[in-house]
């Protein structure tokens, strides 16, 4: 527009001299205008003076990226042109504008850092009015980052190491491999990759770059001779892509002598006649070298193991005899010699020379050279006499009855028999093989007489059975004939009684008994010996063995106590042949006779009772009573009383015959020792003592409790307080505090409350529990803002103690309080304004002093820093923060004086301005009101100075440039800044003079360019340092280094790094495996330096590949050593191949590798064993093999693929057998036996496993059979009837009656152990008359018995085997004794017996009285036979064992008492010893005992409480001391030890208590004997909470159990009752039935309060009917359901409670109280007269409203504050304030009576309610406006417990004044119905 105007001037005629001035001046215009119209555009950047793009070269940034965003603006809002200026490598990028003021630039070139990491370019940017070629310009720079492309490249290293295999661990080569990347890319570290599992012997470690490779453990030939070693060079990379470098080494090991021969031929067995000549060749082995390469000579020697007899050829091997053989040499393991033959290694290299050892066994066959022989020289026996046929000798002397002859088959077997014995006895067997144990029996009896003959001397004959020279022995025997013993011991009394005092000593004489015996010597008298003492004390006492004198071992004890038992029954046996021989029993009775041993016991542990202070009478009567177990009626069990200890004794007596306790006169509370609590104990101990002699006693402690009354009154610690406060007191704070004391020694009693009574101006308040005075709340006590002014306060304190109604006392003393004035107004700071401070001011220097003042006198000003509100900011305004730099600790203010100094240097490059904040504080302000400060704010400058060094942007500078590049290409652009004001920066190159002439730098700008041409083979880096120096004065300047790399082109051929040549790989590898890595290096780089590898295919044959990029060569299919074991591989490498192979342009090399194929483990053992089972017996020598086994392996046999070995892994008896591998032939093996197969004949099927020694092992099984056959060498064994028994058969038995059935069992199996049955002949003839079955065993009568002719028997019984070649056989003698018809049975001598086990004891026993055994009528001829007992009734429960011949009856198990408490058992007499007799009690009766067995208790049970939860309620109408509820717990134990004993332990709990705080007394006592639960403190209305604790019973054992007591403290109407249709006595023992089955269906916990015969509304009594008072409790919150909840569950669940309440009659469900406030109980006459009161009572409030309105404000507010407080403290929100009480008795005083500046206070006797807390006290209309008023509550006294109505009734009888009581009583009981609320609880 402006353009336009000067196009179109106004056209208006001038003057010449005019129209040139105006001329110029619109000339002037347009210049101005064209000047000011186009303003120059310019970069947005962000302030920053340079562009940084960082780029990651390669794929990372693809082509065509965009890589940054230009903007720019221009004020006149021109349309802009970006630009680049042209320069080199500015090909790479491309912009385009995309709007008016934005371009992109984009990646037109993919980046390679290599080849140059940096570029500097210079942007342009014009709007088109600058005029050709001129542009704004901005630098802009691109940083290449590295990225892992390159490969490490190993140098040229060795490819095969020769290492002897003893060298020690050392290094062995060093590898070096390079990498172009930068950083941690270019950086390589060193592993070696496992190619054949032996990289454990090598190790790799990287040192400055380069891998040294090391041996890490010996090598050895003989396991491995060649290694292939990979080594891996890779790079640091930490993320992404890693790249690796490969190398391969072969290590070959240069053999050593290091191993010991081998042998190769061993025969393992060779056998050899014991007859063989002297030389004869035995056998012979050979060992070869184990150093294969070397095989130095071989030379052999026998080293153990018969070398007395053989000797082998040094050189040959061969083994021969050098002595004459003898195959029963006991040196020679039973003719087998085992040679240790040692091969030893001729080495002249080696000391000693190397050697091994083998094992080869050499048997000797056998020849008939040895002659039978005996163990002995003679033998020396002994037999009894009369002994039966077939009964064996016993040998002397350790003598053993063994021949042997160790030849072999027919030349060992020999038979015996005896000479000079005519026909006395035989020898058994007769034939034995080798070894044999021989017997000799008595074959004719009839010579065997003691009186006759005593010693028999003949000859044993051992001799060979061969034909042709048999051999013999002959040996001396001696047999000594025995007496024996045939009569039995008899008792001179057959029952003995006797009578001892109880608890007598030890050593007190029992009784004597004695028995004779008609035997002589030790089998008779002489030899009796009293040997055992059964019964019930019988470990208690002491038999003399040899006089038969019974004496008390053990004193004491309750067997001795005659009030547990006052008879025993013991048995007494004695022996003959010194206690060794027969027996016999007789009974013995000790009756116990009573002494004085029991002290009179008191029966409670101890006595309680309560006394009233200056009382001479207890509450109740105290009664004491002991009783004596002792007899009664006797001196032992008379009493007498008597008070014998205590402090107190003398204040007190006792009856001494009743035991009735009294006190002598009134105690003193106060002088009795105690805690504050309103009872005080006394402790007596009372004697009681019986008459016996000596007289026992026994004490109990008895304790008094004296109960405290009110008769002190309180009393002021001083008579007059005085404090001085200051004006600005806070209201609540206190001020002093009174204390008063009470010389009473209890609570209430002595506890004291406060109250001011006047002079608090409603400026002072005191706390009623401890007398602490504190300024009112919202009060001031500033004198000035009092009117009239006051600074002095008197006030009247009065204490009230807690006694009851008229004992209430006071005392009353002055408080004086003196205000004083304090300090409060603020100082005043000058302004500081600002200051400027040069950077690097020295330290200490004081730049500035604060000053400030203060209007109040002698004011404490004391300087600071506000740091929070104190800031700095750098040269470009930008805030420092005390983080980043600390500025606030450059400065130090003095604190009073206000001086700033400079303590640590500025700098100004870190902040340039810095504010201040300074305060001041009045420090003599006062303490609890606010601080008096006042503050500024100080500008400091801080001025600049030339003190920082110019920084390059990088450490050092590192680029690259291809060699022959053209001169003014960009190489690099060096930048560096300075932090001071001036920042223009000249740069500088140094270096070497060469160098420098190859570039040069800009000055200004820093760009290096080439200056002449680069040779890489000259100058492959290019190292010069950059100079960078400022403009300041001094100057100063920075240096930084530049590093160019010249980059080299392609012309090297690849080259294979040295690798192994050849390969070895299992033929059973997985195609894909890699077998070798082929590495080659060309030493170009980028395409030109890759490796592309080729393989030839002609020569692989389609098995291997290789990895064109790694050179890994794989297996490509599955290989077969068999097929082929060797492939030559032919492997080419080239480089460039990808895109110069077709154009020529690549370069190559070629290599050739052989691989060997191994063989591997693939074919098992075929397992080659016997088809039919082996056979051998059961004395085979465990030495000799048994069967050999063998197997074939197609497998290399060489190897161990191919070697095989046997092992028993299963079957039946597999532990007994054992496999040896065959020396010579590693795949057979023989099978011998571990041990000796005596007694293990039977047939064995044995698994048998061949396994090959390959790894891993091929495995098969097969099965061995093998037949152990029997050898008949166990005789047959009889196992019933025992030997020598009498058997008794009535004579009147008829021919074939069995007698008894014999049972022998043999060993032995098939006809070896086929047992038979005979009867031997005897002299007698007595085999004549009965008979035995051959088979069964069972012996028959054969012809009729006749008792006349002949009363016994003597039979013997052979059994015998079917065994081959030698029956054997044993024998039984029996005696058959022929009895009576009318025999007499066995009886007892009491038909009835008592006997005492304990319960628990391991071993209880006893042993039973003897039978009688006499027939009178009988002729007295027959032997006395044992009598055997057995128990045929009350043992159901096989509880009780009795040995049949001791008679001792014992516990099978431990007895419990309370499962069974006694048994009665039935035992029969039998002189059948054989089987139990069947029991008929008819026929058997007369033999019968009835043994009664009292189970003695043991204190084994602890107490077990009826339930883990006992739950009750008390309300808090309860009396003290009441028992509202019972524990109980049930011990199965009997008398003493089921004496339980309860107790409270623990202290009891109390959750959300309110009103108890202050009892230090437990709340509830448990009675010790019945479980009884009883209140210990008085419940007081507003009581809550409920209480749990624990409760322990013991008993007198200490065996204890816990339960856990929750009790509710309920208020009356919690409550409902059940009426029943039912009488109390008839549902009390089934009560709990509904209790439980009413909390089931509830779900919530009832207790049962109290049961009582039903009362009706008009109070008369219903027998026929009961009350049942219960409450619920919630079972998840445990509070207490209120009757309206109980009442709706009830109902809710009717249908289910319908059964319940026709079983129990219930009639009706109601709340516990009736509800007597209904319309019918007022009269006319009172409603009428309760309206108009109340009408009244309105109109005075409302003129007492207006009055108070129209009072004055402070008045108001004191009126208004005191109305709204009780008496402690302010209600609680929701808690009525208006609550009406009875006020009788009371004086009201109210506030129109009282002076102005007047507390008042209630001036009635004081109820005891103190110690209640405000939750606890009900509210009630207030008579004071004073928050200090005390409230009272003298309601009505109500029934105590829960048994009794919570609302008594209207109609009262009492004889106070009813006028209003009534009316009262109305209104309290409908207040507390409105405020019931439930009881808060918590979980338990």
């Amino acid at each position: 527009m402006q353009a336009r105007v000067t196009s179109h001037p106004p056209r208006v005629r001038l003057k010449p001299a005019q129209y040139k001035c105006i001329t110029g001046f619109w000339l002037l215009l347009t210049i101005l205008e064209v000047v000011v119209a186009n303003r120059p555009p310019r970069f947005l950047i962000d302030g920053q003076s340079e562009i940084v793009v960082r780029l990651k070269e390669g794929p990372d940034t693809p082509v065509g990226s965009l890589i940054y965003r230009l903007r720019g603006i221009d004020p006149d809002g021109d349309t802009l042109q970006f630009g680049i200026r042209d320069q080199l490598g500015s090909d790479i990028l491309r912009l385009e504008a995309i709007s008016s003021n934005e371009a992109n630039i984009y990646l037109v070139k993919e980046l390679d850092r290599e080849v140059r990491d940096e570029y500097s370019f210079v942007l342009t940017l014009t709007d088109g009015r600058l005029g050709d070629g001129n542009y704004i310009t901005q630098s802009f720079l691109l940083l290449v980052e590295d990225v892992n492309d390159n490969e490490p490249i190993f140098k040229p290293y060795p490819s095969a190491i020769t290492v002897k295999e003893d060298a020690s661990p050392g290094i062995l080569a060093t590898v070096e491999a390079t990498d172009q990347d930068e950083g941690a890319y270019g950086q390589v570290l060193y592993h070696l990759q496992e190619l054949d599992g032996d990289v454990q012997s090598f190790a790799i470690q990287t040192v400055n770059g380069k891998g040294v490779i090391r041996l890490t453990n010996r090598l050895d030939y003989e396991r491995k001779s060649l290694y292939q070693l990979r080594v891996l060079a890779v790079d640091r990379a930490n993320q992404g892509r890693v790249n690796t470098g490969t190398a391969a080494i072969l290590v070959k090991v240069q053999d050593v002598e290091d191993q010991p021969p081998e042998f190769v031929v061993a025969s393992p067995v060779t056998r050899i006649s014991e007859d063989a000549p002297i030389g004869t060749s035995v056998l012979q082995v050979r060992a070869i070298d184990g150093d294969r390469g070397i095989n130095n000579r071989i030379s052999y020697s026998i080293i153990s193991g018969g070398e007395e007899h053989f000797d082998i050829d040094s050189s040959s091997g061969v083994v021969y005899t050098v002595n004459q053989l003898d195959r029963e040499d006991p040196n020679n393991s039973n003719g087998a010699y085992i040679l240790e033959i040692l091969a030893t290694e001729e080495s002249r290299t080696i000391s000693p020379m190397p050697s091994a050892t083998t094992e080869v066994t050499v048997i000797v066959t056998d020849v008939n050279d040895e002659t039978p022989r005996f163990r002995n020289d003679r033998y020396v026996g002994e037999v009894l006499e009369n002994a039966q046929q077939n009964t064996p000798i016993t040998f002397l002397q350790d003598a053993i009855p063994e021949v042997f002859d160790y030849d072999q088959g027919k030349n060992g077997t020999f038979e015996l028999y005896l000479t000079g014995d005519h026909g006395v006895f035989d020898v058994t067997p007769f034939k034995g093989i080798n070894e044999a144990s021989f017997l000799i029996r008595v074959n004719d009896a009839s010579f065997l007489d003691y009186e006759k003959v005593t010693v028999m001397n003949f000859s044993l004959v051992a001799k060979e059975i061969v034909t042709k020279d048999p051999k013999m022995s002959i040996v001396p025997i001696v047999v000594h004939i025995k007496d024996e013993n045939d009569n039995f011991p008899e008792f001179t009394e057959s029952l003995y009684t006797v009578s001892i005092p109880e608890n007598c000593g030890v050593g007190t004489t029992v009784a004597w008994v004695q028995a004779l015996d008609q035997d002589s010597d030790n089998y008779g008298t002489r030899g009796i010996r009293y040997t055992s003492l059964g019964g019930s004390i019988a470990n208690l006492l002491n038999l003399n063995p040899i006089s038969g004198v019974i004496t008390v071992k053990q004193a004491g004890g309750d067997s001795f106590d005659r009030e547990l038992i006052s008879r025993h029954y013991l048995t007494v046996e004695a022996r003959d042949d010194l206690g060794k021989g027969n027996r016999n029993t007789a009974q013995l009775i000790i009756n116990i006779e009573d002494v004085n041993d029991n002290a009179p016991m008191f029966l409670a542990n101890k006595y309680e009772a309560r006394l009233l202070e200056n009382e001479k009478e207890f509450e109740n009567p105290l009664v004491l009573e002991a009783r004596d177990l002792d007899l009664n009626g006797t001196k032992n069990s008379h009493i007498e009383y008597s008070i014998v200890g205590g402090e107190y004794k003398d204040n007190f007596t006792i009856d001494p015959n009743l035991g009735i306790i009294t006190p002598l006169g009134g105690l003193d509370f106060e002088q009795i020792p105690g805690d504050n609590s309103n009872l005080r104990p006394i402790h007596l101990t009372v004697r009681a003592r019986d008459f016996g002699e000596p007289s026992l006693s026994s004490t109990v402690p008895v304790t008094i409790y004296v109960q405290d009354v009110n008769d002190h009154a309180p009393l002021f610690q001083q008579m007059m307080y005085k404090r001085s406060i200051p004006e600005d007191m806070p209201g609540g704070t206190s001020v002093l505090e009174v204390k008063a004391r009470d010389a009473d020694g209890s609570s209430p009693n002595n506890r004291v409350v406060y109250r001011i009574q006047r002079g608090a101006s409603d400026k002072f308040v005191i706390e009623s529990r401890t007398g602490v005075v504190s300024v009112a709340n919202g009060s001031t006590l500033d004198p000035d803002k009092t009117t009239p002014k006051s600074n002095r306060y008197t006030l009247t304190v009065v204490a009230l103690d807690g006694g009851i109604g008229d004992q209430q006392l006071s005392a009353a003393v002055l408080v004086n309080i003196t205000i004083v004035d304090v300090n409060n107004k603020p100082p005043v700071l000058v302004e500081p304004g600002t200051i400027v401070v040069r950077e690097n001011t020295q330290v200490g220097t004081q730049i500035y002093r604060a000053l400030a003042h203060d209007p109040d006198d002698q004011p404490v000003l004391r300087y600071a820093i506000d740091k929070a509100n104190s800031v700095a900011r750098d040269e470009d305004g930008i805030p420092i923060s005390l983080t980043e730099y600390d500025f606030l600790a450059l400065w130090d203010l003095n604190a009073v004086d206000g001086t700033l100094k400079v303590v640590r240097l500025l700098d100004r490059e870190k902040l340039e301005i810095v504010k201040l904040v300074i305060t001041v504080e009045d420090m003599a302000a006062i303490d609890d009101g606010p601080r008096q400060t006042a503050s500024a704010t100080l500008t400091i400058v801080v001025d600049d100075e030339n003190d920082n060094n110019p920084v390059f942007r990088k450490p050092m500078y590192k680029t690259s440039i291809t060699e022959n590049s053209k001169n003014g290409a960009n190489i690099a652009t060096v930048i560096a800044d300075d932090a001071d004001k001036n920042k223009s920066m000249n740069y500088f190159l140094e270096g070497r003079e060469d160098l420098l002439n190859l570039v040069h730098m800009d000055s200004k700008t820093g760009e290096v360019v080439v200056a002449s041409k680069i040779d890489h083979e000259l100058y492959p880096w290019i190292n010069l340092t950059v100079k960078g120096v400022d403009s300041g004065v001094p100057p100063r300047y920075s240096v930084v280094d530049l590093f160019i790399q010249v980059l080299d082109e392609n012309d090297n051929n690849p080259i294979f790094e040295s690798s192994a040549f050849e390969y070895r790989v299992l033929e059973d590898v997985e195609p894909g495996t890699t077998i070798a890595n082929i590495l080659a290096r060309d030493a170009d780089s980028g395409e030109f330096g890759k490796i592309t590898y080729l393989l030839d295919r002609m020569s692989t044959q389609g098995k291997f590949l290789i990895n064109a990029d790694t050179g890994a060569l794989t297996v490509s299919d599955w290989l077969d050593r068999e097929t082929q074991a060797t492939y030559n591989l032919v492997i080419e490498a080239w480089d460039n191949y990808q895109f110069g192979y077709l154009s020529g342009e690549s370069r190559n090399a070629f290599k050739q590798i052989v691989v060997h194929i191994e063989d591997v483990n693939d074919n098992p053992p075929i397992l080659h064993v016997p088809s039919e089972c082996t056979t051998i017996t059961e004395f085979h020598n465990y030495r000799e093999p048994i069967v050999s086994v063998s197997a074939t392996d197609a497998d290399d046999n060489s190897a161990p693929n191919g070697r095989v070995q046997f092992h028993l892994v299963g079957g039946k008896g597999h532990e007994l057998f054992r496999f040896e591998q065959v020396g010579g032939d590693a795949n057979t093996g023989r099978l011998f036996a571990r041990q000796s197969l005596k007694d293990r004949f039977g047939n064995y099927t044995l698994v048998v496993e061949a396994r090959d020694l390959g790894i891993p092992p091929n495995v098969v099984r097969g099965e061995l059979r093998l037949c152990v056959t029997d050898y008949n060498d166990h005789a047959p064994v009889f196992v019933h009837p025992p030997q020598n028994v009498t058997i008794k058969v009535p004579e009147n038995a008829t021919i074939g009656t069995t007698v008894v059935e014999v049972r022998a069992i043999d060993a032995d199996i098939g006809p070896n152990g086929a047992v038979r049955y005979r009867v031997r002949q005897d002299a007698a003839g007595a085999w004549r008359a009965f008979t035995v079955h051959a088979t069964s065993g069972a012996l028959r009568t054969t012809q009729p018995l006749d008792r006349d002719k002949q009363t016994t028997y003597q039979l013997r019984i052979e059994a015998y085997d079917l065994g081959l070649p030698t029956p054997l056989s044993s024998d039984l003698d029996l005696t058959i004794y022929v009895q009576n018809v009318d025999n007499y049975r066995p009886r007892f001598p009491n038909k009835h017996i008592h006997i005492n086990f304990t319960e628990n004891a391991p071993n209880n026993g006893i042993y039973l009285p003897s039978v009688i055994e006499r027939d009178e009528i009988d002729r007295g001829d027959e032997p006395l036979l044992p009598v055997c007992y057995y128990i045929v009734d009350g043992d159901a429960d096989n509880v009780f064992d009795l040995h049949r011949s001791t008679h001792r009856l014992t516990t099978k198990k431990p007895l419990d008492r309370e499962q069974k408490s006694e048994y009665f058992l039935t035992i029969l007499a039998s002189e059948d010893c054989v089987t139990q007799p069947k029991y008929d009690e008819e026929v058997d009766g007369i033999s019968t005992l009835k043994v009664h067995v009292i189970v003695n208790d043991v204190n084994d049970n602890a107490p077990k409480f009826v339930s883990k939860i006992f739950t009750g309620g008390i309300t808090t109408e309860a009396d003290f001391g009441i028992e509202f509820m019972h524990v109980k717990a049930i011990d199965l134990d009997e008398g003493e030890n089921a004496k339980i004993s309860y107790y409270l332990i623990g202290d009891v709990k109390e959750t959300l208590a309110e009103g108890l705080e202050n009892l230090a007394v437990s709340l509830f006592l448990v009675n010790v004997d019945t479980g009884a639960i009883s209140l210990n403190f008085d419940p007081q209305k507003g009581m809550k909470g409920y209480f749990d604790f624990k409760v322990l019973a013991n008993d007198t054992g200490g065996l204890q159990d816990e339960a856990h007591v929750f009790i509710y403290l309920l208020r009356e109407d919690q409550r409902v009752r059940f009426v029943l249709r039912s009488h109390p006595s008839e549902i009390r023992d089934k009560i709990h039935v509904f209790r439980e089955r009413l909390a089931r269906v509830t779900e919530s916990v009832v207790n049962v309060d109290d049961l009582r015969v039903h009362e009706n509304k008009d109070g008369s009594v219903d027998n026929t009917k009961t009350d049942l008072y219960l409450h619920l409790v919630n079972g998840e919150d445990h509070s207490v359901l209120e009757v309206e909840q109980v009442l709706k569950l009830v109902d809710k669940n009717i249908e289910q409670l319908d059964d319940l309440f026709k079983e129990f009659n219930v009639l009706d469900t109601q709340p516990a109280e009736y509800q007597p406030l209904t319309a019918e109980t007022l009269s006319s006459n009172q409603t009428v007269f309760w309206l108009v009161w109340t009408t009244l009572f309105l109109a005075v409030l409302l003129v007492l409203t207006v009055m108070m309105c129209l009072s004055q404000r402070a008045d108001y507010v004191r009126r208004l504050k005191a109305a709204t407080a009780t008496a402690y403290s302010s209600p609680t929100p929701g808690d009525s304030d208006m609550t009406i009480r009875s006020s009788g008795g009371r004086v009201p005083n109210t506030n129109k009576h009282s002076t102005k500046g007047s507390n008042p206070i209630w001036l009635h006797a004081y109820e005891n309610d103190w110690y209640k807390s405000e939750d606890q006290l009900s509210r009630s209309e207030r008579d004071s406006l004073d928050e200090n008023a005390v409230d009272q509550d003298l309601s009505n006294e109500k029934p105590y417990f829960i048994t009794t109505g919570a609302f008594p009734s209207l109609e009262s009888n009492e004889t106070e004044p009813q006028t209003n009581q009534a009316k009262y009583d109305f209104y309290q009981q409908l207040e507390q119905m409105k405020n019931a609320k439930n009881m808060e609880t918590t979980e338990l």
